[in-house]
């Protein structure tokens, strides 16, 4: 149950994956990261730090196979907890829109906290992997975050050559807009928007 603080945490056991994740929105960057897919550890750290979350995660799952249902689930996981952490959301930015460069490369992340979840992604890369890691991935991770976490979310690579570079730029610049859309603006009295709910 999320409290005053914006945090939460769950526990998530299937056939495929045992997850324990615990998410804190008004953190400092602390990250604990224990799972078996490398590349998701180094992007889930970006988004952490540059979004100053506390975020802890357990995982393991079935990567004998491949790393979507580990990779899938975190998402679902992450989705959820920052949905519960926010509660109804009074107070919130709720948009933000941040371009991040990394070198060469340059991603821009839209985020609507509007209890509608939509997904929109936009970009290509020039190798269909990183390491082990396929960025296919990338794609499933983002869209179940938006879809759990009940956001709008559109998600654009303009350009770059280095696909390491281009998927960190995506996840830099997720952290730095869900911390900008879930900041709290003292002028903004309930929740920000006509329905006067989200």
């Amino acid at each position: 149950m999320a409290d005053t603080q914006r945090k939460a945490e769950l526990v998530r056991k299937t056939n495929e994956t045992d997850i324990k994740l615990s998410f804190a929105v008004d953190g400092t960057g602390e990250v604990k990261l224990e799972t078996d897919v490398p590349f998701l550890n180094h992007m889930l750290d970006l988004f952490a730090k540059h979004g100053q979350f506390d975020l802890n995660v357990e995982a393991r799952g079935d990567i004998d196979i491949d790393d979507h249902h580990t990779v899938e689930d975190i998402g679902i996981c992450l989705g959820q907890t920052l949905r519960e952490a926010l509660g109804d959301k009074r107070g919130i930015k709720r948009y933000a829109s941040v371009f991040v460069p990394m070198d060469e490369a340059l991603a821009q992340v839209i985020i609507d906290v509007s209890n509608r979840p939509h997904f929109e992604y936009r970009a290509e890369y020039p190798s269909p992997q990183v390491g082990s890691f396929s960025t296919e991935l990338v794609h499933e991770f983002l869209w179940k975050f938006a879809l759990e976490a009940r956001v709008t979310l559109h998600v654009i690579v303009h350009y770059g050559k280095n696909t390491h570079h281009m998927i960190e730029a995506v996840f830099k610049a997720l952290g730095r807009a869900v911390d900008e859309a879930t900041s709290i603006d003292p002028r903004v009295q309930g929740v920000p928007s006509t329905k006067g709910v989200l």
